[in-house]
């Protein structure tokens, strides 16, 4: 019974923690706070603009929020601004309704509306289509400020979550495909493999571009939710670095995962009645993915450990599967280079294997990421000091004035 009570609490916290879970709950909370406050500050009977633009504005992360707030406002004062305009000059016709269109549509791409541009449209339509034009434009205003404010300060006040979490678990899945994938490659290399296959494995290291692009995407949820957000203010741009090179490089190593695959469809296409390799080859070279596939999932938790000693010891077990790894590849190519000078058939797909071996250890070495961070850490401060400069410039005298300070 308790086994049954902790799953259940398991399964109702990962659910909780689901972005759309947390978008639902925070939007409706949202929006029926903007309809109470548009209903004690306006005289409107039914101020619906108000929890439609707090449903609009509210966002999984505190920048979307900014942003989509100050977007919208944007758009529906454009659209009311040239619907004002247009009714004290001329009346609702067909020619007029289509240059409002148009007029409405071009202001609001030049004040930056984005997704919001048609808002602009629609109100300088709903304004143009009444008697009183100016105090419905001054109603939408006011309403759509009320709902931008309340979305705005509910964001300020209820901090959305930090999304660092889900991203570094969808990483680690991304991880442990690959690592899987590796060794089940391994496992076929000492019998004889059909074609197909072998291109089931091909056709499977190819779908790794769409885990890719899943993984990109909780990523980017997860930079977004770093920004402006005071839980995440200290360590904010480590996080995000750290996460993006790493899938940077796990990206890399997905598409040598699959030039491999093609290799080795390539070998048993040629190698129809016999295994790929010969027992001692096949044996070394299921080691060394082995290692490889170790390697990966290494990497990924060195990438995902926000705890130091963590990081310290998956940063140790890298560093060791590398080693292996590199011992071993210096085996195999001994081995392929004897049986090669024995049987000289396929020895064109025997070095091409072992390079995009060479690339994968490249890729994962530890010194190499550790370069490629800090690079981008260095790119990342001066694309701000660049943006900013008086802001760097004061932050700089200020630190300098500090004890031990420099």
């Amino acid at each position: 019974m308790f086994g049954n009570r902790s799953s259940l609490g398991s399964r109702t916290r990962r659910w909780a923690r689901e972005p759309a879970v947390a978008q639902t709950l925070r939007s409706t909370a949202a929006a029926t706070l903007a309809y109470a406050v548009a209903v004690w500050l306006t005289e409107a009977r039914a101020p619906l603009l108000a929890p439609l633009t707090a449903l609009l504005v509210v966002q999984v992360t505190l920048y979307a929020t900014l942003t989509s707030g100050i977007r919208r406002v944007n758009a529906v004062v454009a659209g009311v601004t040239v619907a004002v305009g247009f009714s004290s000059v001329v009346g609702l016709s067909w020619w007029s309704l289509g240059l409002l269109i148009l007029v409405a549509l071009t202001l609001g791409h030049a004040v930056r509306a984005h997704q919001f541009v048609p808002e602009a449209a629609i109100s300088a339509m709903l304004v143009l289509g009444v008697t009183h034009a100016t105090d419905l434009a001054l109603s939408r205003i006011v309403e759509t400020l009320i709902g931008a404010a309340v979305g705005l300060l509910f964001n300020v006040v209820f901090v959305p979550p930090v999304w660092v979490q889900p991203a570094e678990e969808a990483v680690l899945d991304l991880a442990r495909r690959m690592s899987s994938l590796l060794r089940h490659m391994g496992e076929e290399l000492g019998s004889h493999t059909p074609v197909h296959e072998a291109a089931a494995r091909l056709h499977a290291a190819r779908r790794l571009d769409d885990d890719i692009a899943d993984v990109d995407t909780q990523l980017s949820r997860a930079e977004e939710s770093l920004r402006f957000n005071p839980r995440a203010a200290r360590e904010g741009l480590l996080t995000r670095v750290a996460l993006r090179t790493g899938l940077d490089t796990l990206e890399i190593c997905t598409v040598v995962i699959r030039v491999a695959s093609r290799t080795l469809t390539d070998l048993a296409r040629e190698r129809t009645e016999e295994p790929l390799f010969p027992p001692e080859v096949a044996e070394a070279l299921e080691e060394l993915l082995r290692h490889l596939a170790e390697t990966v999932l290494s990497f990924a938790v060195v990438v995902t450990s926000q705890v130091r000693s963590r990081a310290e010891k998956a940063e140790d077990r890298l560093q060791s599967e590398l080693a292996a790894g590199g011992a071993a590849r210096e085996r195999v190519a001994h081995l392929l280079l004897a049986r090669v000078q024995e049987h000289p058939r396929q020895w064109q797909l025997h070095g091409a294997l072992l390079a995009e071996v060479d690339r994968l250890l490249d890729e994962l070495d530890v010194e190499k990421r550790s370069l490629r961070l800090a690079e981008e850490l260095d790119r990342h401060t001066q694309r701000r000091q660049d943006r900013f400069p008086w802001l760097y410039e004061a932050g700089r005298r200020l630190w300098a004035r500090r004890p031990g300070g420099r």
